[in-house]
């Protein structure tokens, strides 16, 4: 069988969302509202790193900020569409 077969669904309650951006960005208060409500809603925690703190961030995410990870894998960027944060954290 394969590994993708044999991987086991994670709850959202052990998955971690990171919402990386910066003070004073519009679209890291708008994405900060969306990944709140849905994390709540799902019972998946979250954290918030900010890139004029974290060199190797600002390096990686700079252009594309706000930045939204699961578990420390890039979900999406810009814009937060809380439907598809909702499935990501629920499949």
């Amino acid at each position: 069988m394969s590994a993708l077969l044999r991987r086991t669904k994670k709850k959202p309650a052990d998955r971690v969302v990171t919402l990386v951006g910066k003070p004073g960005c519009h679209l890291c208060d708008d994405a900060r509202l969306v990944v709140r409500a849905v994390c709540e809603e799902t019972g998946a925690s979250w954290e918030e790193k900010d890139i004029t703190v974290d060199e190797e961030l600002y390096r990686e995410y700079w252009e594309q900020i706000p930045v939204v990870l699961i578990d420390n894998e890039q979900h999406t960027f810009w814009r937060v569409d809380p439907a598809r944060l909702r499935s990501a954290l629920i499949s």
